[in-house]
């Protein structure tokens, strides 16, 4: 599990940029662009980093509408995945939405991705629909699992 220190999850800045996009780029074969950060910035998404100390664990996204809000990425870097930072970020994400007003938080999730399903099973999202071809794959397309979450 986590190691020493209550990690903290802070805004995410321009400063925190090449750190998310370095890591975008080892975890994910059809990474986010930096281009997609700065958007998600620009529209006043919510973005957060993860920090123990100094140092950057994860970041995700996070876009609120009305009442709902909808988990758009939600990483952690590779060297500190299966401690329970990624539930931590999970659970302040929820707390985030919850406090804008939504009572509802959705998501896609690749089915390929075993470790994310188990771990939004494990925070209470149920699977409500299936998007098909949603992803770029190696070899075409991949669906996407939609999953939901009353806050």
């Amino acid at each position: 599990m986590m190691g020493e220190g209550a990690p903290c999850v802070v805004p995410m800045s321009a400063a925190d940029l090449d750190w998310v996009g370095a890591r975008e780029a080892e975890l994910h074969a059809f990474p986010w662009t930096r281009g997609n950060f700065e958007d998600s910035l620009a529209a006043g998404h919510g973005a957060w980093v993860m920090r123990l100390d100094t140092r950057p664990l994860g970041y995700a996204i996070m876009m609120m509408v009305l009442d709902e809000a909808h988990l758009l990425n939600l990483s952690i870097a590779r060297q500190v995945q299966g401690q329970g930072y990624g539930r931590v970020l999970l659970d302040r994400l929820c707390a985030e939405a919850r406090a804008g007003g939504a009572t509802q938080l959705f998501l896609e999730v690749r089915p390929s991705n075993e470790a994310a399903l188990a771990l939004y099973r494990k925070a209470g999202f149920e699977q409500i629909g299936r998007r098909r071809g949603y992803y770029p794959a190696r070899e075409g397309r991949e669906d996407a699992i939609v999953m939901r979450l009353a806050l």
